[in-house]
């Protein structure tokens, strides 16, 4: 907890351009492998927003604004892109600049003095993100640059630019993300990241590095075994349906153990398969249910994104909308679901934190299996305790459900509903848990109305699921 109020400290007045990181704000991978958490030994959740323009975009008013309203929501990481997705190398900032001189990653445009190049505005940024307390998910690139057509990186200057980078912001508050949406098919594109990583490890051996991919990808695929890689990326791709979340177990399981994190799921109010005229825009239940069965699987944290805050999107600026935004960017941020995930974190962090493990035997199948534990949209998940001290259950429908209560080792539970669109905790009662299987049914029936069951060790006498400790 103590991080918590290292954070609010910073929050109330630090001067953002003279922060720098410390061993205190130092993360590290558990010693089971599979979460994060300070050098202190505190966990921390991963609780990332996306913002990939944030750097390009963004004056510093604006980044001041969006920075002040995501820590205030509880995120503790922003994700944004150095060489950015919509043309940042070729289009400059607010202010002007761009960050590379003729496209070439081995010349950064960089101008003696404060306050007069692209990178000074990226030093910004950071320092002021540090100063609340938010980590930044740094992307050295966008996947286009390396990936696509005529791209500007090979192995050689990527390494290059990889020390550059890394010399740069070494001692900030930083996570590394390589990638930037792109999978590395052959081995020439996984010579570029390697080489990159090379580059940036030659000068930062302290902060994380993971790999952002693709849609229904993860990082295990290409770079699980890489002495570099601190925690697999993964991306869920921008769906309704349950399917390819079952792959946050596969690499829980994978040895050695790594943490993973999906860097990518659906964004609130985007087009559902790319395909409005069809499916129409996702809202705050579809991003829920996706928050909720990654990390019931496994997941070290979990990352929201908005479809307008990833671009930035204004339309005052005359930004040409990508994929149909439905609101400015500064509107978004108050869109339901940004304010919800926080109550995920909480939740999480209010029961043993590193003995937690995925679950899904803990939920009894229903003679209709498409029922319970359900498909598509409407699948059941759970996780516990190793040691059985807790459980929780995620319904996204209010279905009645089954479970076994003999994998709960304890005599008594103490039962509780926890409402995922308020982050209250409502008991139910202390029950008797004689191994028999318990049967539960959600507040409120019907569609959009998710819930979580949790079930304690009555004698272990824990908060109210989500209740932080002050």
């Amino acid at each position: 907890m103590k991080h918590f109020l290292f954070s609010f400290v910073f929050f109330i007045g630090i001067n953002c351009c003279s922060y720098a990181a410390t061993e205190q704000s130092r993360l590290v991978i558990s010693e089971n492998g599979h979460y994060l958490q300070y050098s202190d030994g505190t966990p921390f959740f991963y609780l990332g927003d996306t913002a990939w323009e944030l750097f390009h975009r963004l004056n510093r008013e604006e980044a001041d604004k969006y920075l002040k309203d995501r820590a205030e929501k509880g995120f503790n990481v922003i994700q944004a892109v150095a060489l950015a997705e919509i043309d940042g190398v070729d289009i400059p900032n607010p202010y002007g600049y761009t960050p590379l001189i003729n496209r070439n990653p081995t010349r950064p445009n960089i101008v003696e003095g404060e306050n007069n190049d692209y990178w000074d505005h990226v030093d910004y940024i950071i320092k002021r993100a540090n100063s609340l307390g938010l980590y930044v998910g740094l992307l050295p690139t966008w996947g286009r640059y390396w990936n696509d057509q005529n791209p500007i990186f090979n192995e050689q200057n990527a390494e290059t630019y990889g020390r550059f980078i890394a010399e740069r912001y070494k001692n900030d508050m930083i996570i590394w993300i390589l990638g930037g949406d792109r999978n590395p098919e052959d081995s020439q594109k996984q010579a570029i990241i390697r080489a990159m990583a090379k580059g940036i490890r030659s000068v930062d051996s302290i902060n994380l590095i993971t790999f952002h991919p693709s849609g229904w990808k993860t990082s295990s695929i290409w770079f699980h075994n890489e002495k570099w890689l601190s925690f697999n990326g993964r991306q869920s791709g921008h769906n309704q349906r349950y399917n390819s979340n079952i792959q946050i177990m596969d690499d829980f399981m994978k040895n050695p153990a790594k943490p993973i994190i999906d860097l990518e799921p659906l964004y609130e109010d985007h087009p559902l398969e790319f395909r409005p005229d069809e499916d129409g825009h996702s809202n705050s239940w579809d991003v829920r249910r996706t928050l909720y069965w990654s990390v019931f699987y496994g997941s070290a944290g979990i990352t929201y994104g908005h479809h307008s805050v990833w671009q930035m999107y204004n339309p005052e600026k005359k930004h040409v909308p990508i994929n149909r935004p439905l609101l400015p960017w500064y509107e978004a941020i108050n869109q339901p679901a940004a304010g919800q995930a926080a109550y995920l974190r909480y939740l999480i962090e209010s029961r043993p934190y590193f003995s937690r493990i995925p679950a899904p035997e803990l939920i009894i199948s229903a003679e209709v299996q498409s029922s319970v534990p359900g498909a598509g949209r409407y699948r059941f998940v759970a996780t516990m305790d190793s040691e059985g001290s807790y459980a929780m259950i995620y319904a996204p429908i209010g279905r009645t459900f089954s479970i076994r209560s003999n994998m709960l080792k304890c005599k008594d539970l103490i039962a509780w509903w926890f409402d995922p669109r308020t982050g209250k905790a409502k008991k139910i009662g202390k029950l008797a848990n004689d191994g028999n299987p318990l049967t539960f049914t959600p507040p409120l029936p019907g569609e959009a109305m998710d819930w979580v069951l949790v079930l304690d060790d009555a004698s272990k006498h824990f908060p109210a699921p989500g209740k932080i400790k002050k």
